[in-house]
């Protein structure tokens, strides 16, 4: 049986690397794969861009109301792919995914038996767990977390909203990085007690 993978860290923890390097792995061996964007991160727009300049245009960018399953269906028949040879389905930004998209990722994975990763952040800047995020949580196979270290060296868990005046803790949970807003990935410590040297 097939598995639905949550690949989770903190920004810079290079999921979207990661993911691309998958990707190439797969293709190397010839095998198809089908990557995945949600189109809330318009960093990017149809691109998966990594923060070491790597970029790829995904194959399918999904619509917060979109059924995940029936688009990977439609865009095999799109291309004249026989699902079975779909060597495996990467998503990235997977945080903004619906539960319900992450419902119909784990059927990809164990209904029509191909592996489905899943590259996120696990919470967002006030430490709230992002829906899409949740839901990977509670019904993935697998769970790796993805490590990055803080300024101060530690292990960083936090994605901290910063602004002129430090830390926010305030907003809407979705601000992408570059548009609005900035971020920085901070251990707890750092996080908590953002003034110390």
């Amino acid at each position: 049986m097939s598995k639905l993978f949550f690949r989770y860290g903190a920004m810079n923890s290079g999921k979207s690397t990661a993911m691309l390097q998958v990707a190439h792995n797969y293709e190397e061996r010839a095998q198809n794969v089908v990557l995945v964007k949600s189109a809330t991160d318009t960093k990017g727009k149809d691109q998966i861009v990594s923060r070491l300049g790597v970029s790829r245009q995904a194959d399918l960018l999904l619509s917060p109301g979109q059924d995940l399953r029936a688009s990977f269906h439609d865009l095999c028949q799109q291309r004249a792919l026989d699902a079975r040879t779909i060597g495996c389905v990467l998503i990235d930004e997977a945080q903004f995914l619906t539960p319900e998209q992450v419902d119909q990722a784990l059927e990809i994975a164990v209904l029509d038996s191909i592996p489905v990763v899943a590259f996120g952040i696990r919470t967002d800047f006030r430490t709230r767990a992002f829906p899409g995020s949740q839901r990977l949580m509670e019904v993935a196979h697998s769970l790796q977390e993805m490590k990055t270290i803080c300024r101060c060296g530690s292990k960083a868990i936090f994605n901290a909203r910063v602004g002129k005046q430090g830390i926010i803790r305030e907003g809407e949970q979705v601000m992408i990085d570059g548009d609005s807003a900035q971020y920085e990935a901070l251990c707890a410590r750092c996080y908590l007690v953002p003034d110390r040297t």
